[in-house]
């Protein structure tokens, strides 16, 4: 939870400093790229439950 609050709070500082100069946010403008991301994180999830659940080492 340390780190989410962590990724939270510098994702803040991020986007005021980009605000603050001017600067396009550096981040998916609408609901379906943060989706996107999610959906990244979830096949690597996946991907490595099912490495570990049928392709056990010895």
């Amino acid at each position: 939870m340390y780190e989410v609050v962590l990724a939270l709070v510098a994702g803040l500082i991020v986007g005021v400093l980009f605000s603050a100069i001017k600067l396009p946010v550096p981040a998916p403008p609408v609901l379906s790229g943060v989706a996107g991301i999610v959906g990244i994180y979830l096949g690597n999830v996946v991907y490595q439950w099912a490495l570990q659940t049928w392709f056990k080492g010895p």
